[in-house]
């Protein structure tokens, strides 16, 4: 199983679950004399083989991003590496838009708001953050579908 597939299955075992959840809070209860729609034992017994599941890849997950590695630096690591750039990102992204806004004065006497910061050089700056950010998200990527996931 690549690495990929892993990751799309604990997603969909993360949607499974929450939908599991929800039935089986809506079957716990019924009027006396009635029958839930669903079995709520079934349920759980449901939910607990998926949290099981879900246990197993995330462990396997975890090794294999600690354990992989592209470029010298494992996936665990590039992960981190997005992550933060993602925090620049909207970090620079913010701050361009706080000094992009120009303020209007009804009269030559008001106080002028100018920017601090070279909007431009900010704006480069930003893009070549997006630009790492892509590039490390492929190599990601690029590694899930290409290593297989680890099994002890």
């Amino acid at each position: 199983m690549k690495l990929a597939e892993a990751l799309q299955e604990r997603a969909d075992l993360n949607r499974k679950i929450a939908q599991l959840k929800d039935r089986v809070y809506s079957n716990v209860l019924v009027q006396e004399g009635e029958k839930p729609g669903e079995d709520p034992n079934l349920l759980l017994s449901e939910l607990k083989e998926c949290v099981s599941r879900l246990e197993y890849l995330i462990g396997r997950i975890n090794y294999s991003n600690c354990t992989i590695k592209v470029n010298g630096a494992t996936l665990t690591e590039m992960i981190a590496k997005k992550d933060t750039l993602r925090v620049l990102y909207a970090a620079y992204r913010e701050a361009l838009s706080a000094a992009s806004h120009s303020t209007d004065r009804a009269r030559g006497t008001e106080i002028k708001i100018i920017s601090a910061v070279d909007v431009a050089a900010l704006r480069k700056e930003m893009d070549a953050i997006a630009k790492e950010l892509r590039l490390v998200d492929n190599a990601i990527q690029q590694a899930n579908w290409t290593f297989d996931l680890i099994e002890d």
